[in-house]
């Protein structure tokens, strides 16, 4: 295998001459194999490096820092690379020390060998374009790292959001379909009074709506970036004019309007904005969850629990008890969602660590949060293609389920009192009788008044008249 070598201030390295990365890249493959997640796996976080490499190119050329033909070959190659060319180069660990700073330079390395090419040079010929000094200009770790991340967030919480949608959707397609349906409710795993089927799943749509709107609000603030803050906030080494610039040329890019942080040296040490996109996404995975569970109780049976809804055979669920089907989507979804809540604690804790002016943990924020976008997704595409749109409902199991309710004697507090319908619920249970048949018994209402409150469909709307 042909070889080149590079040299940083540590010394020198003999690197694979068919490989785009450099020394740095490579020292960071020695030193750290944490998470076994290579950058290379996050597609869009490797895009949105790019972008930014490719507006600070433009912005500096403009401005006259790095030279006009060193930078047109800048963007070319990272227009490659936004379109998906040398994506197995980018080889890092998600989990780094460095605060990212092995990520940057894994992104100037490839950026720049692979303009060295393009411009008829070989790669490691950093004599005619340097990953610090022309990739890099202008530029820090510090900046480009975070506003990466953000630019990447943004762009994956629009597909959580069309994936969210989608449930949404399937769910509110459900809930007009079985309107009709009667059903018992049930407060603490026991029977409440009626409602319907449609309800419920009414409900859940709601969830996902007002996950929704917490999670757009959330992603507005991935949008103000710290670029031209290079190393602690105050622009260093960096064009006056570069801030305002490099913004516009990667709103341009993107299609994103980007802008610059109010407070530079805030922003670069600060990274409340990804806890309160990390808290927005835990939310929705706590109300996913919930609907997941509700669905597997909804599910239970088939003869021996509720079997209010029958979710989609999709696969054997026992190796030893034949015809048995396990709930396997509620049962993935939900354990998806309890990795994004411990994703949350995760970001929390990463973002609490950070001192005086940067936060050296941005690395387990980004690989932390990146797996919940992910995660939760996934999660939310196959609840609703796997099972909401597939599902059925039992209407006649619960009708019964509901009729043989004592609850049902609810109902009738506002015109026989509470003490009065506490008794009788409590020889309901005992005897097994009817509500309505003790009722009658006692002589506590008339059939025709009885009829008339315990209609489901009234409880269902109640107008109390005494």
């Amino acid at each position: 295998m042909s070889i080149r070598k590079e040299h940083d201030f540590i010394g020198e390295l003999e690197i694979p001459n068919d490989v785009y990365y450099g020394i740095q890249t490579y020292r960071a493959l020695e030193n750290f194999h944490m998470s076994g997640r290579k950058l290379k796996e996050y597609p869009y976080f490797v895009k949105a490096f790019a972008q930014v490499k490719k507006a600070a190119a433009l912005a500096n050329k403009d401005l006259g820092m790095v030279e006009a033909n060193r930078a047109d070959f800048i963007a070319k190659a990272c227009d490659r690379i936004i379109n998906g060319e040398f994506l197995d180069q980018f080889v890092v660990d998600m989990i780094q020390g460095g605060a990212g700073t092995s990520t940057n330079m894994n992104v100037n390395e490839v950026i720049t060998n692979v303009a060295l090419e393009m411009m008829g040079h070989k790669k490691g010929e950093y004599q005619y374009l340097h990953p610090n000094d022309n990739t890099n200009f202008g530029q820090s770790t510090n900046d480009t790292y975070p506003s990466s991340i953000k630019v990447a967030v943004h762009a994956k919480m629009g597909d959580l959001l069309k994936a969210m949608e989608i449930l949404k959707n399937e769910l509110e397609i459900k809930a007009k379909e079985y309107k009709d349906i009667l059903k018992i409710g049930r407060t603490e795993l026991e029977d409440a009074v009626p409602t319907t089927l449609g309800n419920t799943f009414n409900a859940f749509a709601s969830y996902i709506k007002s996950d929704i709107e917490k999670i757009t609000k959330a992603r507005e603030s991935m949008t103000y970036l710290n670029l031209g803050a290079t190393a602690i906030g105050t622009g260093i080494c960096c064009h006056p004019d570069y801030k305002n610039l490099v913004e516009k040329y990667l709103s341009e890019i993107t299609g994103t309007t980007f802008k610059p942080a109010e407070d530079f040296i805030a922003a670069t040490q600060d990274t409340g904005d990804f806890v309160h996109v990390s808290g927005a996404l835990k939310t929705a995975a706590v109300r996913l969850s919930k609907i997941a569970n509700d669905l597997r109780l909804m599910n239970s049976g088939p003869r021996c629990g509720l079997s209010e809804i029958n979710l989609p055979q999709l696969q054997p669920g026992s190796s030893i008890m034949p015809g048995k089907v396990n709930p396997v989507i509620p049962e993935v979804v939900g354990e998806a969602c309890y990795e994004v809540i411990g994703n949350d604690v995760t970001i929390s804790l990463c973002s609490e660590r950070g001192e005086f002016e940067l936060n050296a943990f941005e690395p387990g924020i980004a690989y932390a949060l990146f797996n919940s976008l992910i995660l939760l997704e996934n999660a939310m595409l196959t609840l609703a293609n796997k099972a909401i749109k597939h599902l059925t409902a039992n209407p006649q199991n619960c009708k019964e389920t509901m009729l043989n309710s004592v609850s049902l004697v609810t109902a009738l507090n506002p015109y026989i009192g509470y003490e009065n319908s506490a008794s009788v619920a409590k020889e309901a249970l005992q005897t097994g009788k009817k509500v309505a048949d003790i009722v009658l018994e006692r002589k506590l209402l008339t059939k025709e008044k009885l009829d008339e409150y315990l209609t489901p469909e009234n409880m269902l709307n109640p107008s109390i008249e005494k």
